[in-house]
Formats: structure tokens, sequence, C-alpha cells
């Protein structure tokens, strides 16, 4: 028996955050997403989510072009397609160039149908073995806030916070900050925002205590990022600079990192994916999962993700409350002692409701 897609439906989804979401590279107030359902004979329905900011200041695509790309495109390709496996969609799109963060939201939501055909939640068909996943939170290095944040964020349950920093942030506060909470995991992210020009300010945060850098130079800056790994202690993380496994391979080849962050809407959806932590694993390279500012279908999906037996680190993985007055799943994701249990229910495990 096919996958057999009868109907295929695109919604936008506008709403905004509860807190701007501030990053060296950008603000975002206001939150827009594609949710992309797939449909079979059976009445059947499979989500995804697109995930591509309103302007090109993350990666080169964006809510306009990906909804060109889904509608025109991609969607076309796939409708009326008798699949056997998910992983066909991605054979199926390699006619098309790059957009993967478009192809990622198609090729999510018929892993969601199949697995809800096959009567398995998605976690469980991908090889998941974690029920319990740990929660992550993401805060700025704002002097005036940080200390505030942190203490909610421990107090609310969450045992990881990344501290988004850049070359003016003051290592020796966020060491104060680092020390006061012994038991909780710190990330840096500097989001590319240091050079070869402020390299040695960069090892000025060697000493933090943070257990890993992410990505601190340009994503393309191969060389930078291993002078950075032979010289600090702290592990290196790279992001921006991973959308495809060729990036992973690059990174392995000259010697770049020690951690890579999985982004499954950045390398194109789960087939991508899963080849990328094959190859991590291979190689001992450690893993997590990385949140793009997300509703709960792209979170669902990575959830599922983050159950895999290779993953090392806690993700992105905040409450539904975090970002949103109300998501657009049900229930609503939520942190108990520092983690989320996944659901036993078929497919992504929750009820999608695009109602405005």
């Amino acid at each position: 028996m096919g996958i057999a897609i009868k109907e295929i439906g695109l919604k936008t989804i506008r709403r905004p955050l509860k807190t701007p979401f501030k990053s060296v590279l950008q603000q975002v107030d206001e939150r827009e997403v594609i949710v992309v359902s797939v449909r079979d004979e059976s009445g059947h329905i499979g989500y995804g989510e697109c995930v591509a900011f309103e302007t090109p200041w993350y990666t080169e695509e964006t809510i306009t072009s990906c909804r060109f790309v889904l509608e025109h495109v991609l969607l076309p390709l796939l409708k009326s397609q008798n699949l056997q496996h998910p992983k066909e969609v991605w054979e199926l799109f390699n006619a098309v160039k790059g957009n993967r963060m478009a192809k990622a939201a198609m090729e999510m939501a018929v892993w969601d149908l199949f697995a809800k055909q096959q009567q398995q939640p998605l976690w469980q068909l991908v090889g998941g073995t974690s029920k319990a996943i740990p929660a992550g939170i993401v805060v700025a290095a704002d002097p005036a806030q940080i200390e505030k944040r942190v203490a909610q964020a421990n107090n609310e349950g969450y045992k990881r916070i990344k501290i988004k920093i850049h070359p003016d942030t003051d290592p020796s506060m966020l060491k104060s900050v680092v020390n006061s909470y012994p038991e909780l995991l710190f990330f840096a992210d500097a989001n590319g925002s240091f050079n070869k020009d402020n390299f040695e300010r960069l090892t000025e945060f060697d000493d933090v205590g943070f257990a890993l850098i992410e990505q601190p130079f340009g994503e393309r800056e191969w060389l930078l990022h291993a002078r950075s790994k032979a010289q600090l202690n702290t592990k290196i993380c790279l992001d921006e600079s991973i959308a495809s496994i060729e990036d992973v391979q690059q990174m392995i080849d000259s010697k770049a990192g020690d951690i890579v962050v999985l982004k499954m809407s950045r390398l194109g959806g789960w087939t991508e994916t899963l080849k990328v932590v094959k190859l991590c694993r291979e190689h001992s390279i450690s893993m997590w999962v990385g949140g793009m500012i997300e509703f709960g279908v792209s979170k669902a999906h990575n959830l599922a993700l983050a159950s895999l037996p290779s993953i090392d680190y806690p993700g992105d993985f905040s409450a539904s409350t975090h970002f949103w007055e109300k998501d657009i799943i049900q229930p609503a994701i939520i942190v108990d002692s520092g983690e989320i249990q996944l659901s036993d229910q078929i497919g992504i495990g929750y009820t999608v409701n695009l109602a405005e």
C-alpha cells in the first residue's frame, strides 16, 4: 500500500511573539510561517511547517519565496504521487535546486502522514528511543536583563540556557552569571559575529564556563573555525555553516568543529537530516537540535528528531507559552522538571488547529 496523497494544503499563520527575539543578526517581533498539510484517501493528515523568515537575513529563502516554490513547483511535483516511503520525496524534489526550507516543510508533512498510516508515533518510526527530551532556552546577553532571565529560566525548570553573545559582550559579566548556577548547562551563540580581526576577543570567552561556543564566525569561514577549535578549550559548534551533508563532511575534513546543530528545515527535511545523523555517528561528532522561533508543528518534528539515541546535548526546546500566547497545536508543549515528554499518539503526536 502506497502513501497516495489526495490533497495538499498551504495555510499561512502570522502571530506576534510575546517578547521580541533579539540576536546580532535580527530582531523578530512577529512570526509568519506556512503550514503544509497532506491528506490521504482515508482522511489521515500529515503536517509540516515552513520556517523561513520574512527577509533573507538567515538564509536566502524567505517566506514569500517559499510560498511561491511550494505552490507552483513542489505541490505540482508531489500531487497525485503514489509513494512507498517518505524518503522518495527527497528524490522527487532533487529536480529542484536549493529551496531546502520549502522542501523540508512538504517532506516533513509526508513523514507525519506516513507515521499516521503506520499507526506509529513519528519519533518511534524514525528510530527514537528517548521519550523524555531535555528542554533548553535562549536568552540575550543584555547586562540589564540577563540575571533576571537566567533566574526565571532556572525557576521554570530549564537545565540548559543558551546566551547570545557578540564581540561587545562582557565575558566577565557572563562568567559571574554562569558561576552562579553550577547545576545548569550554558551554551554561547555568536551567530557568526566574530571575524579574523577580533579573533583574540573570542578567546576571552574561553574560561567563562560554556559547554560550547556556537557559530563564532561566518558560515563559510572553515579556516577560522578550525583555528578556534585548535586554540580554545571550549568546544566549537557549527550551526549556520551546516546546510547539507557536504557541509558536515567539510567540517570533519577541515577539523572546523566538534559539534553539529541539526536544523531539519535548513537541511531540507527528514531524509537529509537522518543522513547527517548517520555521518556524525560514524565520525563521533556530537549533535543537538536547533530551533527556528517556530510553532508547534515544526517543534513536534524536532522533538522526534531529538529522541534519536545519538543526540548528545539538550536542544532549543521551550514550552509553547515561551514564544506564543497560543500555539497552533493541542495540547500545548510543556516543560516539567526540565523535560518535555513525547506523546504516544500517532504521527507528530498533536492535534493541529489552524483557525486564527
